[in-house]
């Protein structure tokens, strides 16, 4: 005798049934085929003998595992709302917590370098990584932002970054930990995104990274933003040492406008800023007393080796950018003063305030015709493919700037083979491949005056860069 189910009731236990078991059964299944199959759909389910008596209906039971299904149902939707998001794309890996209040993002830095000098010079040609840095950062909540970034490249680890920002409102941000001081333009600029290979001469008057803490925000809707600071002081051009080597503390503010910002049409970007930097520091050595470099890594001056640093140590920097279309230049002019003292030997006691001027002028045109920006070629119109059309996008830059060293620095504080200064020119090709891979080619000479034992002038520095880069 046949079952008396609805025939709508018994259509779906036949869906549920053949969909959790299937049996090759062919026409209508009878009453004891159901049974059957619901004690074995019951048992794999985990519903006890106890929960539908042997007297209970066709109907009861089978309510009874609509209902199970659905709690089974209820369950997988809860577990996937909580469940963590992965991401991974072009700009890096990424983990976010499902009501995305807390998120990990994963970003990595590589560049392997080509030098290859041209003339008499202390380095050698030769390939190098000159950055290999995987960067973990995110936000715990709304408050709490982090960044670690180490450095891979060279004979040993060390650390770039380490800082946490308590992000109280978008016009107030602490930052405390290792990062770089508001000072310089392009020292502030992503290692990824600079014109050309190596930094020019204004970078080697502006900190790197420092240990410290700094407010910084946004007002008037982003067009101005400011950043001030102490920290343990870093010497020109070069990170601080890991614990302050004189117990003096440097005071770094900086103020940056963007007039266009909020303006409509299409001015272009522009960006203009000042910035200081003051403290006193004292002591002999690389941790007190800068030695600047060429962009080739050559050192054309250091102080004589019974020179020491005597007082306060003043930075200034007129600074500004202005991006159009393909088109876009950067400007800097830094000058660093330092208190000095011949600590032995002829002239000792003698001392002088020594101040150091560099400036330098960057153009670029991205002749593919994509936006040109202080963060770089951001992504090709047209990627380059295998077997496509696509080609990328090709910028070309020119760089021209010059350091000069104070002409009160000779003899007495000078070494022997110091310049007097540096002149600097350079032409670049960057080739974006797509938005995660460049490839760079750059030509920089550099002619000093004076630094030869003879006292005539140093032989000029000519250097052919290579580099490929990936970013994400």
């Amino acid at each position: 005798m046949r079952s008396r189910l609805p025939r709508a009731r018994l259509s779906a236990l036949a869906l549920a049934l053949v969909a959790a078991m299937p049996v090759a059964h062919a026409g209508e299944p009878t009453g004891n085929d159901l049974l059957a199959r619901i004690a074995a759909l019951e048992q794999r389910l985990g519903i006890v003998p106890g929960e539908a008596t042997e007297g209970a209906n066709l109907d009861q039971r089978l309510r009874i595992i609509e209902r199970k299904l659905e709690l089974q149902d209820e369950a997988a939707e809860a577990k996937a709302a909580s469940a963590p998001v992965v991401a991974a794309s072009a700009k890096g890996v990424s983990i976010k917590s499902a009501d995305g209040a807390v998120e990990l993002k994963l970003r990595v830095l590589v560049q392997a370098d080509g030098r290859f000098f041209s003339g008499r010079g202390s380095h050698n040609d030769g390939f190098l990584l000159r950055r290999v840095e995987p960067t973990l950062e995110g936000s715990w909540g709304k408050l709490v932002a982090f960044r670690i970034n180490p450095q891979f490249a060279g004979d040993s680890v060390t650390l770039n970054d380490a800082y946490v920002d308590l992000r109280f409102d978008p016009r107030a941000t602490l930052r405390v930990g290792k990062a770089k001081p508001p000072l310089g333009l392009e020292r502030l600029q992503s290692s990824a995104a600079t014109a050309q290979v190596e930094l020019g001469l204004p970078s080697e008057l502006a900190p790197g990274r420092d240990l410290g803490v700094q407010l910084q925000g946004d007002l008037l809707g982003g067009a101005l933003s400011y950043g001030i600071g102490a920290f343990n002081g870093a010497v020109d051009g070069r990170d601080a040492a890991t614990a302050n080597p004189d117990g003096e503390f440097e005071y770094v503010g900086r103020l940056f406008w963007e007039p266009f910002k909020q303006a409509g049409g299409d001015p272009g970007t522009l960006g203009l800023g000042v910035a200081a930097s003051v403290g006193d520091t004292s002591g002999s050595g690389s941790n007190a007393l800068p030695r600047y470099r060429t962009p080739g890594q050559e050192q054309f001056f250091g102080y004589a080796s019974n020179i020491v640093a005597d007082g306060q140590r003043l930075r200034r920097t007129v600074q500004g950018y202005w991006y159009r279309g393909p088109f876009g230049l950067l400007g800097e002019w830094i000058g660093s003063a330092q208190d000095v003292r011949v600590a032995s030997g002829t002239g000792a006691g003698t001392r002088a305030t020594l101040e150091h001027r560099a400036w330098q002028i960057v153009a670029g045109w991205v002749v593919s015709g994509e936006d040109a920006s202080f963060r770089g070629v951001q992504q090709p119109s047209s990627p380059f493919a295998i077997g496509q059309d696509g080609w990328g996008a090709l910028e070309l830059t020119a760089r021209y700037g010059r350091l000069a060293i104070d002409e009160h620095a000779f003899p007495l504080f000078a070494s022997p083979t110091a310049a007097r200064a540096a002149s600097s020119w350079g032409i670049a090709l960057n080739w974006y491949l797509n938005r995660n891979f460049k490839l760079a080619a750059n030509y920089v000479e550099t002619i000093f005056d004076g630094g030869a034992a003879t006292g005539t002038d140093r032989p000029d520095e000519r250097v052919f860069f290579t580099r490929a880069q990936l970013a994400f």
